[in-house]
This record gives C-alpha cells, sequence and structure tokens, in this order.
C-alpha cells in the first residue's frame, strides 16, 4: 500500500507540475460529426484543427457505404487477420491500395492495419534488430520515435532535412541492414520531406527508406497518391506508410512496398498479428472513399483545398507570430511561449474558431505554437473570417 500511495502522490507532483508549465492538456467533447461547423460541449465553433482534409468524413456516400458495410459483415471482424478476422473485403481494399500505388512499386502489395501508429511500429519492429542502424528524423511523429527505439537497433538522429548530414551518417555506417525513417509530410510544420534526394542517398548507401505519409496521402499529387506522385518517386527501397483517418475520412492505414515486405510483414509483424483486424465494414467504406480520392471528385476537393491553402497564406499579416512555410493544409502560427500560444487558442474560441494548440514535447521547446489545418470543406468566408480574427488578435497581443 505505501508503494501505491507513492506512486499516485509522485504523479500527483507530476501533473501540477505540467499545469503550472501549460502543458496540461485537456479533452473537448464533440457533440455533432466532424466538419467545419461543429458543437463543441454545447456551444458552436468553427473547427479549423481536423485533419479531414477533404472533407470525407461526414460525406453522404461514405457514410452510406459503412452502413451498407456494417449490414453485409456485422459490427466486428471478430478475430485477428491469421485466425479468422481477415474478411474478403480487407482482401479487396489492399488489392486496391496495390492498384492504386502500383506505378511507384514496382511488384507491389499493400497491407491494412488499424492505425497509422500500429502500421509505424509494425513495419520498423518487424524490419529492424540490434544489427540494423536506423536514420531518424528530428522532426519525426511521436509513432516513429516510439517505432525505432522498440527495435532494439542503434538510433542515430539527423537534424531536419539535412542531406549532407545524414549522407555522412550513412557513409561512416558498416551495419548489415541500414533504415532511414522520416514523416512524409511533417504533422506539425506543414513541410516535406525532400523524397528524391532521400531515396538517391539510400541507393547510393544500400539503405531502404520508410515514410509516414499520414499527412500526404488523399492530398498531394494529381490523383491524390501523396508524397511519391508529388515527387514521382519510384524504388524497390521504399516502404510507404499511410494513414485512412485523415484524407480518406475514416480509419486504418495501410502499408505500401515489395511483395517480399509485405509477405514479411504478415509473418512478423507482431502489431499485425496480435491485433484483432478492424472491422470489415470500414474496409467496405474505404473501397468508396479510394474511389473518391482517385477520382474527377477528388481531384475537384484538392483543388478547391490549395484554393484555401493560398487565400489562407495571402491573408494573413502577420508581424510577430510566425506562420511557417508550407503548402499543404498543416498551417503552423508560431508564438513560441507555452502561456502566450494557449491564451491565443482560449481568444480564438471565444470568438467562435478552434484551433489546436501544440506545446512541448510535440514540438521543440520554444516553439509552441497554433496549427490551423485547412479542409476543401472550409469556404472562403469561413478562411477569411479566421485570418482576419488572427491578424487582429496578434496585433492586440503586441
Amino acid at each position: 500500500m505505501k508503494n501505491d500511495v507513492s506512486l499516485l502522490t509522485d504523479l500527483r507532483n507530476q501533473l501540477d507540475n505540467l499545469k503550472q508549465q501549460q502543458l496540461w492538456r485537456r479533452r473537448f467533447n464533440v457533440d455533432t460529426a466532424c466538419a467545419p461547423e461543429i458543437e463543441v460541449d454545447g456551444r458552436k465553433l468553427m473547427a479549423f484543427c481536423s485533419n479531414d482534409y477533404l472533407g470525407l468524413a461526414a460525406d453522404p456516400q461514405i457514410i452510406n457505404a459503412l452502413s451498407e458495410g456494417v449490414s453485409l459483415y456485422g459490427a466486428g471482424s471478430g478475430a485477428s487477420h491469421l485466425i479468422s478476422g481477415h474478411s474478403r473485403v480487407h482482401d479487396k481494399l489492399e488489392t486496391a491500395l496495390a492498384e492504386f500505388f502500383s506505378t511507384y512499386f514496382p511488384l507491389g502489395r499493400a497491407l491494412y492495419l488499424s492505425s497509422g501508429y500500429m502500421a509505424n511500429l509494425a513495419v520498423i519492429t518487424a524490419l529492424a534488430d540490434r544489427s540494423t542502424d536506423i536514420f531518424s528524423e528530428a522532426l519525426n511523429h511521436a509513432s516513429l520515435i516510439d517505432a525505432v527505439r522498440l527495435s532494439r537497433a542503434k538510433i542515430t538522429v539527423y537534424p531536419h532535412t539535412d542531406l549532407s548530414t545524414l549522407s555522412a551518417m550513412l557513409e561512416s555506417s558498416t551495419a548489415e541492414r541500414k533504415l532511414v525513417v522520416t514523416d512524409g509530410v511533417f504533422s506539425m510544420d506543414g513541410d516535406m520531406a525532400p523524397l528524391n534526394d532521400l531515396l538517391n542517398l539510400c541507393e547510393r548507401h544500400d539503405a531502404w527508406l520508410i515514410v509516414d505519409d499520414a499527412h500526404g496521402f488523399g492530398v498531394l499529387g494529381q490523383q491524390g497518391r501523396g508524397i511519391v506522385e508529388h515527387f514521382s518517386a519510384c524504388s524497390e527501397r521504399l516502404i510507404l506508410i499511410g494513414t485512412l483517418s485523415k484524407a480518406a475520412g475514416i480509419a486504418g492505414a495501410f502499408i505500401s512496398a515489395h511483395e517480399t515486405i509485405i509477405e514479411w510483414l504478415v509473418q512478423r509483424a507482431r502489431p499485425y498479428i496480435y491485433s484483432t483486424a478492424s472491422p470489415p465494414a470500414l474496409a467496405h467504406a474505404l473501397l468508396t472513399s479510394l474511389e473518391i480520392i482517385a477520382g474527377e471528385e477528388g481531384a475537384r476537393r484538392r483543388a478547391v483545398l490549395r484554393q484555401r491553402i493560398a487565400q489562407w497564406k495571402s491573408t494573413l499579416h502577420l508581424k510577430h507570430w510566425q506562420l511557417l512555410e508550407s503548402v499543404t493544409p498543416i498551417q503552423p502560427v508560431v508564438i513560441g511561449d507555452n502561456a502566450h500560444t494557449m491564451s491565443a487558442a482560449h481568444s480564438l474560441r471565444e470568438h467562435g474558431f478552434w484551433v489546436g494548440s501544440v506545446r512541448p514535447p510535440t514540438v521543440p521547446l520554444g516553439t509552441a505554437r497554433l496549427r490551423v489545418t485547412l479542409s476543401s470543406s472550409h469556404t472562403e468566408a469561413q478562411v477569411a473570417q479566421l485570418a482576419m480574427t488572427m491578424n487582429s488578435l496578434e496585433e492586440a497581443s503586441s
């Protein structure tokens, strides 16, 4: 009992410290479907914080497909993929994803998993061991950081998009297996990894490139194939991970890679093997989502999204806060101080806007920020209102 009390006391002290450092986080209760205009804890707000980049999360086509999937396959899968949980529709989705990326992956296959976090853990822990050298981007997502730590490999972190430093690191490595791990679109900054340059380095130094394209899939490229289409990248050494909960509007993730890599993951990736398969109804709905992303409607939505991004960048006029350079829907405004950032987020809510406030350890110390995310569902008027309000708030705070 004494140890239990000590643990509780220690945790309470640490929680108090989080509050004092303006690092306390709270959950808001959303009462309506994901959309630009939502109700949060009983209050109507204009949301600029979701990752629903193409506005598919509450699209009637997706809702109908999900309902149809439940009618066909029920509510749950009942088991892991390697027992009895692998539905025919899971297989259809994997085949559709493999075909979607076939231009960029010679002899490619795809694997469907329950979340992006799980997919990152699955790939890296299955491919790396103590004899592996991993070179991890400094601004990688937490799931990639956790995955490389769990892999038992030797880990070296290279500075953000610093190719010369990475090249020197790869040159000095004598490991039998070398993995370079990076975000495609960096989730807190909105900029992109230099994919072709990274692939060239991997080719030169006999390394493999693992890319988490959670925020690029569905958004980048003429047909929404993400960062690989944006850079026209094609290589057997590329392993792509994407989420299906952001631009695709539903849930889950996929891994696209050479067929041998995928088969190895089926046989050895513990997060895949030892998890109950996602409900087949989700895979059924994702087939509709993939059709939209790849078709004319997806192209139209991406065009609207690009217009909203350009409008935002041209109408936001900041003198002290810093809008980071980004051509993606992630448009961070760095304020720096934790308390000032929280105050700005609170003021925006008072004006009817919900914008995410991001603080350390999610971002480096001294770079707390407002993380504005745009969607094709936002109207010109909504984007203009947010920009005008943020301009006014910054002016008032100086």
